[in-house]
This record gives structure tokens, sequence and C-alpha cells, in this order.
């Protein structure tokens, strides 16, 4: 196994093919051999958020700051908290971002990328179905 250090990972702008609003994605740890997962650090302004997507894999969320939503298709919204942190099994439907008054930052670490990717993205999350949070 290499060593490989990631200096000054870089930030861009999350598509508008796969988010809503206005979200920055700082990817932290890129697909390699060695670890086979992503991790990147996703901020999303006020009432942004993702497309409805699924995982091959799985994920994990873990909250590093405000108060975001997150929506497994089917389910009640839960809102999530700084310190939280969600897993998410292969192939559920969902979707997660801000909440309506406040910036939302997550880490999201995709593991076994080698074996089917990391994100299969779906439709965009209408405003109806965003405004039934609490």
């Amino acid at each position: 196994m290499a060593q490989h250090i990631n200096r000054a990972p870089a930030t861009s702008q999350g598509p508008s093919s796969n988010f809503s609003g206005n979200v920055l994605v700082t990817m932290l740890v890129a697909q390699n051999p060695e670890t086979d997962c992503i991790v990147s650090s996703v901020t999303f302004e006020a009432k942004a958020r993702t497309f409805w997507h699924t995982h091959p894999n799985g994920q994990l969320l873990v909250v590093t700051k405000g108060t975001g939503y997150y929506l497994e298709k089917g389910k009640p919204i839960q809102i999530i908290r700084e310190g939280d942190s969600v897993t998410i099994p292969p192939q559920v439907t969902h979707w997660h971002g801000a909440g309506p008054s406040g910036q939302f930052t997550h880490i999201a670490i995709n593991p076994n990328v080698s074996r089917g990717g990391a994100v299969n993205w779906l439709q965009a999350v209408t405003d109806e179905e965003y405004n039934e949070a609490p």
C-alpha cells in the first residue's frame, strides 16, 4: 500500500444535475485502490439539497455543521444536527440537504466504490417534497 497525502483539496460547485440550490463539494479522499472509498465534505446553503439518489454500497453521513434534513423514500423526514451520523444501506432511495434557515455541512463516506460506483442520481426533489419537512 502506497502512502498518499492529499494536500489542499479542491472545492467545486455541486452540479445542477445532482443538486438544487447552492452546494459546495470538497473532495477529501478521491477513489483509490488502497482505501476503495470516496470521502467528501458537502456544504449546503439554506434550502439546498441533493436530488433523489441511491448508493450501490451504502453511504455514511457525518454532520459537522448546522441542521439538515434526511429522507428515505416512503418514510418520515428526519432532522439531522451537528454530531449526528446517518448510515444509509445500499440501494435505498433518499435525499439530504439543509434546513430552510441556515447552512448545513456533512462528511459523506462512500465505501467499496470499485464494486459498483458511489452514487446513482435520480430526479430532483420538488419544493413540495422539501416543504413536507417539519
